[in-house]
């Protein structure tokens, strides 16, 4: 659970999760946001139109990556953040095809850890 590769991806994931959930609260000017298909455009913004969607997205992206980053609860963060990131593929998957890299990358370092901290779960499913 503690080498070294897993402290690395988590420490790339609670970077992603703490800058892209501050990015909904900040409008950082060097990263432009990118030209969505109509489908996702609406969408996106259905979700911003209601108020709550989006801060709630970004403060448990934020809580999230804080958590991994002071290795504090992590089997917590990383269930709490599988439905996000299951939400993030499928929303690529469906209305944004082409930009689905970074979607692909978040689902399978997410997916990664769980494994590794498997043994946290087992408890679980008995």
């Amino acid at each position: 659970m503690n080498s070294t590769f897993t402290k690395i991806l988590s420490f790339i994931l609670a970077i992603i999760l703490i800058f892209f959930g501050l990015n909904k609260f900040i409008d950082f000017s060097f990263m432009p946001l990118p030209q969505l298909p109509e489908n996702a455009s609406n969408f996106m913004k259905s979700l911003s139109a209601s108020g709550y969607v989006l801060p709630l997205i970004g403060f448990l992206e934020i809580f999230v990556g804080v958590l991994l980053l002071l290795k504090k609860w992590v089997p917590f963060a990383l269930i709490l953040l599988a439905p996000i990131s299951l939400n993030i593929l499928l929303f690529h998957l469906f209305l944004d095809l082409p930009s689905i890299l970074p979607a692909i990358v978040i689902v399978s370092i997410n997916a990664i850890l769980i494994y590794k901290y498997w043994k946290s779960y087992k408890p679980l499913f008995q």
